[in-house]
């Protein structure tokens, strides 16, 4: 029966990855209900908590947006990535990856896409090599971020004073060394640019080649007021948050009790609750003092694409937790001494779910709790998280289409077998060596 519970499962999964938006949400919820109508499965709570923390972070993001600090963090990014040009395989994916770091998205990437495929070209740089890794680096910044929902879900998640500061400590360092390790991976990617028959094909083309020998500085268009405050604020934001993690004590305690989303069995407050106060006040914070409307913090595109992600978490999360929850003996029987032996093996199972459920938050949500039942501890758990970013396996995610689009050369595209993309070596290996340093540090760390 399980069998046939799992085929239902990645059924679901599949068909809502492909309508795209929120069908993972709405798939979700028909495989809950097969669950639960056809197999007489008993429905787990939905996933609240990772609903409630994406629409504090998303909104406090979309805020930063509407108020002009995004358009400054891209302004500086393309300032630093300009300012080398010859480097840019190196410099772009590690700016990307620390604005991203910073902002807790990966949608921010879409800014500098454009500016890494053309300084690049113009340097006669295959722009395959800084755009793949550097989309790369914008999902991975995201398993170490305080501001973004996967890193919180694994917070609540493993549910112990001080798991915030541990996630960044492993999870930040090894990601670096994982990217740099990934620069070096596509490093001589492909053939050199001038060497490349489409390039050479579209260089017949004088407006195209035109184009290609003008040297051109982007044109930076003028910020707003309050961009540069905007911008504090929210770092300020990502300082509490940071501080509220590392040191619970000065985090307000109430009477023990029941535990709710709001406070824990103890009577301290849930990460679910510090994130969300914390960032939503931010997000009033900036309104105020930039003068921001809420109109333009509903209009800014990161506000429109939370319903997405809220809907997709609702549905697929749901369908899968309670599907782990009714076959949890079978699968810690199944698993629990390869996994007990050898905990690197959960990464495995942990990246085949990320790259069918194009979702950080949602792979984190249903596989850490299966790697605690299985016994793993929160080093291996962490050491591991990066796994989760996966979703570049099948070149659907947005980012990696809006990097193939962005690219005029035409070196960065999708193979002929669809999976033999441009983003796939460097992403394994990225996320290989992000796990095994993971490993090495959570051994120190934890």
């Amino acid at each position: 029966m399980i069998w046939i519970e799992f085929i239902i499962l990645i059924g679901m999964i599949l068909i809502g990855s492909q309508m795209k938006g929120i069908g993972l949400g709405v798939m979700g919820m028909v495989g809950l209900l097969i669950f639960i109508f056809v197999f007489n499965l008993k429905p787990t709570d939905p996933p609240l908590d990772v609903m409630l923390i994406i629409m504090a972070i998303v909104t406090t993001a979309a805020t930063l947006q509407a108020s002009g600090g995004l358009d400054y963090l891209v302004q500086l990014a393309e300032k630093i990535i300009r300012s080398n040009p010859s480097n840019i395989t190196f410099i772009a994916p590690f700016t990307v990856y620390f604005l991203c770091l910073f902002a807790g998205t990966a949608h921010i990437v879409y800014s500098l896409l454009p500016i890494i495929s053309e300084v690049s070209a113009k340097k006669r740089i295959r722009p395959e090599r800084p755009l793949s890794i550097s989309v790369i680096a914008s999902h991975i910044a995201l398993t170490g971020s305080p501001m973004s929902a996967a890193t919180a879900a694994l917070v609540v998640i493993l549910a112990y004073p001080g798991a915030l500061v541990n996630i960044m400590s492993i999870c930040i360092p090894a990601s670096i060394i994982g990217i740099l390790i990934g620069c070096f991976s596509v490093f001589k990617k492909g053939k050199e640019l001038n060497d490349d028959p489409i390039f050479i094909e579209k260089m017949q083309d004088p407006e195209f080649a035109q184009t290609m020998n003008t040297s051109s500085e982007g044109t930076q268009a003028q910020l707003k007021p309050g961009a540069k405050t905007s911008v504090l604020i929210f770092g300020c934001a990502i300082i509490l948050i940071v501080i509220a993690g590392a040191f619970p004590a000065l985090v307000p305690h109430f009477s023990p009790g029941e535990k709710t989303l709001a406070v824990n069995a103890d009577g301290s407050l849930t990460m679910v609750t510090v994130i969300s106060v914390v960032t939503l006040s931010a997000a009033a914070a900036m309104m105020l003092i930039t003068k921001t409307s809420t109109t333009e913090v509903t209009k800014a595109s990161l506000f429109t694409s939370m319903a997405s992600a809220v809907v997709s978490v609702f549905g697929v999360v749901w369908m899968s937790s309670t599907f782990m929850h009714a076959n949890n003996d079978t699968m810690q029987k199944a698993l629990g001494g390869i996994v007990s032996e050898h905990p690197w093996t959960f990464a495995i199972a942990v990246f085949i779910m990320g790259a069918l459920m194009f979702s950080q938050a949602a792979t984190t949500k249903t596989m850490m709790p299966l790697g605690i039942a299985l016994g793993l501890p929160p080093s291996a758990l962490i050491a591991i998280f990066p796994a989760v970013n996966s979703d570049f396996v099948l070149p659907g995610y947005p980012t990696l289409l809006a990097a193939i689009n962005f690219d005029r050369t035409g070196s960065t595209k999708i193979g002929k077998f669809v999976i033999n993309h441009s983003f796939l070596v460097p992403g394994v290996v990225t996320i290989s060596v992000a796990i095994a340093v993971g490993f090495l540090i959570g051994s120190f760390v934890l």
